[in-house]
């Protein structure tokens, strides 16, 4: 097997001239957010808390004294608020250069639901990140070698897309739906990527996954007296990483010129849970492109957003 080179953040090369927008804004959004920055993007962070936005750009821009960053209101749980963000960047940008689809919620213990009805983690993780991609593809297709990276998890490998109830009406168990919506996720990465091939859309779209780290994710997750929670306060400090660490699959796929097609990165040590980025393992289940071709299609019924037709527009 090729060996893998050594890479941490100190490898991004110069971001100068290029533009980013990074859903969610703490844990591994601001991190990403933070090393793009500093190295020259212009940087969008998007999330539905402005005043949790606003500090994470104020905090960005007092350890980065040029940063070019601001806060962009985003809620990807209502295909109204995905769509209207797509019209405002549509209409005040000529480009984009980077979407990182970051942003989600974990393991709620009882059946949530977006705006749109439908179950909160796939809707928020998977649904909403497939209508921001669609709403941004005219801007992305002008960008300069445009990327779309998409977080998937761990968790995946438990996971399968339910197309007979995958808002987990009749029986909703949180851990199960979350796996589905990052099964999802990677899915839709490897989807997009072989019809960018097929349509020549110039992408290179790339599902990244950050192993187990401290993040709001886990925080905001299951209560802290589920088994998850219990979990998390006595294996926290031995297999959580840091969410900068976490952060780093993402950055690699998102500037390194070594980052490849076809490919999902994660921390490279101890099961892909944490480390240095190296190339992971998708479970057979997110492999298979009969499911992954019904997934794109169903999601553009469920969304209403006419993904490939507004890709080639």
């Amino acid at each position: 097997m090729e060996k893998f080179p050594k890479w941490t953040s100190s490898n991004i090369p110069s971001q100068r001239g290029r533009s980013a927008i990074v859903t969610g804004t703490g844990g591994l959004g601001y991190e990403t957010a933070l090393e793009l920055a500093k190295n020259g993007a212009e940087v969008i962070l998007a999330g539905r808390n402005a005043a949790k936005g606003a500090e994470s750009v104020k905090k960005i821009r007092s350890s980065v004294s040029l940063a070019n960053i601001r806060f962009e209101e985003l809620d990807l749980a209502s295909l109204a608020s995905v769509q209207a963000f797509g019209k405002r960047m549509n209409k005040e940008r000529q480009s984009l250069d980077l979407l990182i689809n970051n942003a989600g919620v974990m393991t709620p213990p009882t059946r949530k639901v977006t705006k749109d009805r439908f179950e909160l983690q796939f809707g928020t993780n998977y649904l909403g990140h497939f209508a921001l991609t669609a709403h941004l593809m005219p801007l992305l297709r002008k960008g300069e070698k445009p990327r779309v990276i998409s977080l998937g998890s761990v968790a995946h490998r438990n996971g399968s897309i339910h197309f007979d109830d995958l808002q987990f009406e009749r029986r909703y168990h949180a851990s199960e739906s979350y796996a589905q919506s990052k099964i999802a996720m990677i899915m839709f990465a490897l989807e997009l990527q072989r019809r960018s091939d097929i349509s020549g859309w110039g992408l290179l779209s790339i599902p990244v996954h950050p192993g187990i780290s401290r993040t709001d994710l886990l925080l905001n997750g299951a209560g802290p007296n589920s088994p998850a929670g219990i979990a998390r306060r006595l294996l926290g400090p031995i297999l959580f990483q840091p969410a900068a660490q976490g952060a780093l699959p993402t950055l690699f796929a998102a500037t390194s010129p070594d980052a490849k097609p076809n490919t999902y990165y994660g921390p490279g040590r101890f099961m892909e849970m944490r480390g240095l980025p190296k190339p992971g393992k998708i479970a057979p289940q997110g492999l298979d492109t009969t499911v992954a071709a019904r997934l794109w299609e169903v999601s553009k019924q469920l969304t209403h957003v006419d993904f490939d037709k507004i890709a080639n527009s």
